[in-house]
């Protein structure tokens, strides 16, 4: 009783104190371990939300853990004012990795997507030759890459954007795995400097796009002398089963967006990533941030990167995708209310047919009762992305649990 009662003071104390910008399940958690949180009542979960991929490498990694405490007892943070011993280290590693010439090293994921449409203008002016303040990026409907200003002015999301104008022009939405569509409106507007993309869709609803879609945007790009920028925030670093979602289709992107599990989830640590041409257009003072490219950011960051290709999560995504795809397209042949089943590596999605008020938000509540954490998207829609050190046993554990929620749906 006296447990049940702290967890209903901590959402109360949220409902007075906290602003209402999130509508979170009616769990309190205070621990997290592995593919597993806990409760307040001790109660344990399957996480299959990871904190939207921010948690791939698994709740409280040894590894990542001790590379933060130990950076946090000798230097935290010194602004880019001066120079600390392991930027340097951190930039090498990361550009190495992925195979750029630069990085620009940022806190939130949109802090690294407003960096790229930055870079993406300065390249435009100063190389590309687009006349000032006339460059268009293009963008594809149903994005997301973040809730600021300038980003929700070209999102499609009313949810996103409504009532928060007026909103920063010079974008164009066209539609999402459509290359036509971007053919057209690349031979239609010479002033186009850039096109922002994710590989898959993730907020939309795991939204996958036809096998070749970003082999073909690319080449559509490289022939108008325009930059293809990849939001891998979400899909990136193992999610969907390769390092970067963009090695599906053999695409090195002009400029690569990283964020959430560069961090493993311990705090908020983003990248941009570009060559010397793109990266250069920006000097001193032109960009910055106070925490950007910190000590324990750096330190983090390079041993979650280790984590994931040490342990060989990305494989492990892949292999386990393979599987949980599988077994959600057999429930789907089980359950009629399971509409469709879409997904890459252990980034997937049921689309559920609501029956009455029982829609995707009552299956995820169902869930819960039941042992696994989902957050449903769009009403009809339940991501499941586990992170990514889940083992076979455990996922089809896990698969039990989804068959008996579908039974008492």
């Amino acid at each position: 009783m006296v447990l049940e009662q702290a967890k209903l003071s901590a959402i109360a104390l949220e409902e007075q104190y906290g602003a209402h910008n999130y509508h979170p399940l009616p769990v309190v958690l205070e621990k997290g371990q592995g593919v597993h949180v806990w409760d307040t009542d001790g109660r344990r979960y399957f996480d299959f939300l990871s904190a939207y991929s921010a948690v791939n490498q698994g709740h409280a990694h040894p590894r990542i853990l001790h590379a933060l405490i130990n950076q946090a007892q000798k230097l935290t943070l010194t602004s880019r004012a001066f120079h600390h011993n392991l930027l340097g280290v951190y930039e090498e590693f990361i550009t190495q990795l992925f195979g750029y010439d630069k990085v620009l090293p940022m806190n939130t994921g949109v802090e690294a997507v407003e960096t790229a449409l930055k870079l993406c203008r300065r390249w435009a002016y100063r190389v590309k030759g687009v006349e000032r303040n006339q460059a268009v990026i293009l963008v594809a409907a149903g994005n997301f890459h973040g809730r600021t200003t300038g980003v929700i002015s070209f999102s499609s999301d009313p949810d996103s954007n409504t009532d928060f104008g007026p909103y920063i022009p010079g974008y164009q939405i066209i539609p999402y795995n459509d290359v036509a569509a971007l053919q057209k409106a690349l031979e239609a507007n010479p002033d186009i400097a850039g096109f922002l993309v994710e590989p898959v869709q993730g907020e939309a609803g795991v939204v996958v796009p036809d096998a070749g879609y970003l082999k073909k945007c690319m080449a559509l790009c490289r022939q108008h002398q325009v930059l293809l920028m990849a939001d891998e925030i979400q899909t990136g670093l193992g999610r969907t089963g390769k390092m970067l979602c963009a090695e599906y289709d053999g695409v090195h992107p002009d400029i690569l967006i990283l964020g959430k599990a560069l961090s493993g989830g311990t705090l908020p640590v983003s990248a941009v990533l570009a060559s010397n041409e793109i990266m250069l257009t920006i000097g001193p003072g032109e960009h910055g941030s106070t925490y950007g490219g910190n000590p324990l950011a750096c330190a983090v960051a390079m041993e979650a990167l280790r984590v994931l290709k040490e342990e060989r999560l990305p494989e492990n995504s892949l292999f386990l995708g393979n599987i949980l795809q599988e077994e959600l397209l057999r429930l789907k042949e089980e359950f009629p209310c399971i509409r469709l089943v879409r997904g890459k590596g252990l980034f997937q999605a049921l689309v559920i047919e609501p029956n009455g008020e029982k829609d995707a938000w009552q299956f995820c509540l169902q869930l819960l009762k039941n042992g696994m954490l989902a957050k449903p998207t769009h009403g009809d829609i339940i991501r499941l992305a586990p992170p990514l050190v889940i083992n076979e046993s455990q996922l089809m554990e896990c698969v039990n649990i989804l068959r008996k929620t579908l039974l008492d749906f």
